[in-house]
């Protein structure tokens, strides 16, 4: 039995790879080197002898000035060679530094999108927090036993005198008020001024004013009292404001 054949070779043949790339300092690199040794041939090359004979020409030596030319000429395309690689390699630094300043501001751009993620999702989370707090406290107040809702004041009562008093509170500037309305309407609801037209207890004018207090300004005194409060306030500051004016003008 023959033996068995060896597998194919992981790496393929030297005639089969592929063509070598060389980057542009590698390059420049090589051409410095062909330049010095073409000098290198100029410098120490001979020179051919003309004759008429058949026979071979006997080299020469080559003269100063040929090898001050030749040594000028090298020096010459040295230093281009040298200017050359310079500018590349500045190139090539420029373009590492722009690339660095591209990935530089790609990772700020990134953190920044990161923390105003972060900062939303704080920001909702707060709320949400906030929200079912809120919620929790409304659950305990509902089961809280005899919880119930606060009971509305009640309505004034009495003589329009009585209510006017209640609705004010503050006992000198109720007297003020008093004043003003015994001279006005002698504190009849209904009272209605026959030239003017001015109606109730402060006699608005007109009447209609007192709708604003209320749809039932026409006879109730608790809206037409608090409708002459909100005026004399407006107006005159207070009750007081109010009755100061009135003795100086005999109307308000």
């Amino acid at each position: 039995m023959s033996a068995p054949s060896p597998g194919p070779s992981p790496h393929p043949p030297a005639s089969h790879r592929g063509p070598r790339r060389f980057s542009r300092l590698q390059k420049v690199s090589a051409a410095t080197g062909i330049a010095a040794v073409g000098v290198t041939a100029l410098a120490f090359g001979t020179a051919s002898s003309g004759g008429g004979s058949q026979d071979a020409h006997v080299a020469e030596p080559a003269t100063g000035t040929q090898l001050v030319a030749v040594s000028r000429a090298a020096q010459q395309q040295h230093e281009s060679i040298g200017r050359q690689s310079a500018r590349m390699q500045q190139q090539l630094r420029e373009e590492k530094r722009a690339a660095r300043k591209t990935a530089e501001k790609r990772a700020a751009a990134r953190e920044k999108a990161r923390a105003e993620r972060e900062e939303r999702a704080a920001k909702a989370a707060e709320r949400e927090r906030r929200s079912r707090a809120e919620a929790s406290r409304s659950a305990r107040r509902s089961a809280a036993p005899g919880a119930t809702a606060s009971p509305r004041p009640a309505a004034p009562t009495g003589s329009p005198r009585e209510i006017a008093r209640q609705l004010i509170g503050d006992e000198a500037q109720f007297r003020c008020f008093s004043r003003i309305v015994e001279r006005e309407s002698g504190w009849n609801v209904t009272a209605q001024n026959p030239s003017s037209g001015a109606y109730g207890l402060v006699q608005a004018l007109p009447g209609t004013k007192m709708a604003s207090a209320g749809a039932d300004w026409r006879t109730n005194p608790a809206t037409q009292i608090k409708w002459g409060l909100g005026y004399m306030k407006e107006t005159y500051g207070s009750p007081c404001g109010a009755w100061s004016f009135w003795q100086s003008h005999q109307a308000y």
